[in-house]
């Protein structure tokens, strides 16, 4: 197996294909790509046989061939090597790496002994620009649980009816939902892990390119000109988020978005002294303070709202669950939707019904704030 490939081409598909590597796998041959030469195209193949990654780059074939190398090595060697034109020949599972000046030796595994790709047969399919699915992913991936236990809600739900798509994740302590609308005209549910969403989000570009997304046999497969990812999707009952995101409210009101980030940031220095990163929030005419103590000390905060409808209200919450909550939302000012202290805080970014982040409420004594 002999070819030659431009440096900078293979590192870039190498970095794709490393994002298919499981730290935890218990295969020593899946800590390899697999790497395949045929028609003048290399195909890199890597999985952990949840994720699923195929990427292809050009290549000047002399001699056809498959081969696995570890990931680890290969993607270090690639990366340190000039940007030039680099020889790869491969006899006996040695591997020769010829680059100007550089020559490197080093042992492989036969690629008949990569496992082979499930195929699958397509059962629906559909494209979204990939600056919406990547938005999407940004304020959605990050409220999906760590617990496995709960496996369904380590995913992030995909659902379509009536031509929007909603994604929606949740933890058990705040939920995130974005709805776009697709124009697809078949109803669909499936939980895609929050995983691979992770990984494909740092392939994908922010722009408005399409992405072709598949459903075939319990997977879903992501389709972006030379890259092909496969995931495992999850299995099981989503919980029933609509019972929960209200659209009565007892007070409303309107904050700048960096104020309240600040505010809360520098709140938090003593919140997180505390096990809970307890902040204290009160809504009184025209201003929202937040308070922290913890045994090292107290803070106070004040901001002038720019707008309140409705009655005062007293709150408590997880500093950190409120911060993650605004720092994704792409606005100068944030709509705060408030029921009582018992209910879930509703935010959304001014003038915006396609993203809500909720939060659960610490239940505290009215006396203590």
């Amino acid at each position: 197996m002999k070819f030659r490939v431009q440096q900078n081409e293979l590192n870039k598909h190498l970095n794709i294909a490393q994002r298919g590597i499981s730290n935890r796998s218990t295969l020593q041959i899946l800590e390899g790509i697999l790497i395949e030469a045929k028609d003048n195209k290399l195909k890199l193949t890597s999985t952990d046989l949840e994720i699923s990654i195929e990427t292809t780059l050009d290549a000047n074939v002399i001699e056809e061939g498959k081969v696995v190398i570890n990931s680890r090595i290969i993607g270090d060697i690639v990366k340190k090597l000039p940007n030039d034109e680099v020889f790869f020949d491969i006899v006996n599972n040695k591997v020769n790496i010829k680059c100007q000046k550089s020559d490197f030796n080093i042992i492989s595994n036969p690629g008949d002994d990569y496992p082979e790709l499930p195929i699958v047969i397509e059962t629906s399919k559909f494209d979204i620009p990939q600056n919406i699915l990547k938005t999407a992913i940004r304020q959605t991936s990050f409220t999906t649980s760590q617990d496995e236990s709960r496996a369904v809600l380590t995913g992030v739900l995909f659902e379509i009816e009536d031509g929007i798509l909603t994604f929606v994740s949740l933890d058990g302590y705040r939920l995130s939902m974005r709805k776009e609308n697709i124009g697809v005209k078949e109803s669909l549910k499936l939980i895609v892990p929050a995983r691979v969403l992770n990984e494909l989000n740092k392939i994908i570009e922010d722009n408005d390119e399409p992405i072709s997304l598949a459903i075939a046999n319990g997977q879903i497969i992501f389709t972006l000109k030379d890259t092909v990812i496969y995931s495992k999707l999850l299995e099981g009952q989503f919980f029933n988020y609509k019972d929960i995101v209200r659209t009565n409210h007892n007070t409303t009101v309107l904050v700048n978005r960096k104020n309240l980030l600040d505010s809360l940031e520098r709140a938090s220095l003593l919140a997180r002294e505390q096990r809970a990163n307890l902040v204290k929030l009160s809504i009184t005419d025209d201003y929202l303070s937040i308070k922290s103590n913890s045994e090292i000390g107290d803070v106070f905060e004040e901001i002038e709202l720019i707008k309140k409808d409705g009655e005062d209200v007293n709150i408590a919450f997880n500093s950190r669950y409120l911060m993650d909550g605004i720092r994704v939302i792409d606005s100068d000012e944030i709509e705060l939707n408030f029921v009582s202290s018992l209910n879930p805080c509703i935010m959304r970014a001014k003038d915006d019904e396609k993203y809500i982040y909720l939060v659960l409420p610490v239940r505290l004594a009215q006396d203590d704030f």
